[in-house]
């Protein structure tokens, strides 16, 4: 079976093989530190041999779960943010129907609440949700966190408003913390089906447990497959070579090119199914990396549709950027370009051939005019897009976070400057124990006048 492979001829306009070679042995330290657990936030490694420890006992378990809200729900609202919604959100995007919101024969339907305080979104799901058959994941170590405390809130409300409070706690699942909590004393109070986010597993690093699991079985895909690709690569991923690592390599090539001026890494998909797998990988690298002064800014863009729009800054804006392209080797389907006899569109050119094939030719095009104009290309090769590749993907980058936070010289697993707004907004909102803060952030905002 073919796995996902990494290219980088294209940096050479910014970085000599030779500097990336010369990078081996650094490298190999941060992959050794990131595999024995040696480094700064080493409690935060669950997820490094998380996939061959996975039991096939734990997949039929979220896949009972699954089977029941998928018979008793026309739709699963899944609630949480960042880690704990992204993940999900990803690969049940990368493998859905692009039109499946539109279709009535597509099973159990997933949305998401609690990634926002959006108070027209709110109104618009509970609208939507009216006389639909509903159940609810909600997934949050603390249970306190606002975003989707609010939306668990008003879910809960609705569901114990329409069914009862006992036929409610069967339509809902809480993956939370083990013995501690809001969310645990409530799922212990009320009943409710639980799963647990290991304690030494970042929230963005969790989409392979039952964070993530649980939802993509609901939207009714092969989640043992997703391990199964995960584990591939965890195997993979251990080498100390460039040449069986795309890992290491792909850490040790972003830090050349950051330390060579680049500071802007741009994630470039030419399949829109991937659009938010690039919003997965912007939290994962941003809430790794920025901190201390550091970091690579991750940035993500969907093409072609976004060199309409980004296309210009990138070819000829300010030369701090390189560019990351997951590249798919095979479309699931095929679309054949008819001809026209009057061909008043010009693209008799184009009669015969693939849409993806014209697709493939627009990302070369594109690698070429930005090499050219000096902007480093790297690309990762994915065969195809099913939970297999998906459970590659997400373990590559994951495990390349981890090696190159240690190469940058931060903690790759903490994040403290996620606190900071959270401090204010619950000053602006006069929460209990924060009546110092609130004051000092009126008068602030008082002598701002």
């Amino acid at each position: 079976m073919k796995q996902i492979s990494i290219d980088i001829r294209d940096t050479r306009v910014s970085v000599s093989p030779s500097t990336i070679e010369g990078m081996l042995p650094e490298s190999r330290e941060c992959l050794a530190t990131v595999e024995n657990g040696t480094g700064a936030g080493n409690d935060f490694l669950g997820w490094v041999k998380l996939p061959e420890e996975i039991t096939a006992e734990a997949i039929a378990d979220i896949n009972a779960s699954a089977r029941k809200l998928q018979e008793k729900c026309e739709v699963v609202v899944c609630i949480g943010i960042g880690g704990s919604y992204l993940g999900a959100k990803a690969v049940i995007e990368a493998l859905s129907d692009s039109f499946s919101a539109y279709r009535h024969d597509t099973g159990t339907k997933v949305v998401f609440a609690g990634q926002n305080i959006g108070e027209d979104y709110l109104y618009e799901l509970l609208d939507y949700l009216n006389g639909k058959q509903f159940g609810v994941i909600v997934i949050s170590k603390s249970g306190t966190t606002t975003e989707p405390a609010i939306a668990f809130r008003l879910l809960k409300a609705r569901l114990e408003e329409t069914l009862g409070k006992k036929e409610a706690a069967e339509r809902i699942v809480a993956v939370t913390d083990a013995k501690r909590g809001a969310l645990r004393q409530m799922s212990d109070e009320e009943g409710y089906k639980t799963y647990v986010i290991p304690d030494n597993v970042g929230g963005r690093f969790s989409v392979l447990t039952p964070v993530g699991l649980l939802p993509i079985a609901v939207a009714g895909f092969d989640i043992e497959a997703l391990v199964n690709g995960a584990k591939a690569m965890e195997e993979i991923t251990r080498s100390e070579d460039y040449a069986t690592n795309p890992a290491l390599l792909y850490a040790a090539t972003r830090n050349a090119l950051y330390r060579a001026g680049k500071k802007i890494e741009i994630l470039v998909n030419y399949n829109p199914k991937l659009h938010y797998f690039g919003e997965w990988w912007k939290q994962l690298y941003g809430e790794s990396e920025g901190k201390d002064g550091k970091g690579i800014f991750p940035a993500a863009v969907d093409n072609s549709t976004d060199l309409h729009s980004m296309g210009q800054w990138i070819q000829d804006g300010e030369r701090i950027i390189f560019e990351t392209v997951i590249s798919v080797e095979t479309s699931a389907h095929e679309t054949v370009i008819p001809g026209d006899k009057d061909n008043l569109d010009g693209l008799n050119f184009l009669a015969g051939k693939r849409v993806d094939e014209v697709n493939k030719m627009a990302e070369l095009g594109t690698r070429l005019a930005h090499v050219d104009g000096n902007v480093p290309n790297m690309r990762v090769i994915i065969p195809a897009i099913n939970e297999h590749y998906l459970g590659e993907l997400i373990y590559f980058f994951e495990k390349a976070c981890g090696i190159s936070g240690y190469l940058l010289g931060v903690n790759p697993f903490n994040q403290p400057g996620v606190e900071a707004y959270k401090k204010n907004m619950f000053a602006l909102l006069a929460k209990p124990g924060y009546e110092k803060e609130t004051a000092e952030i009126r008068e602030r905002l008082s002598a701002e006048k």
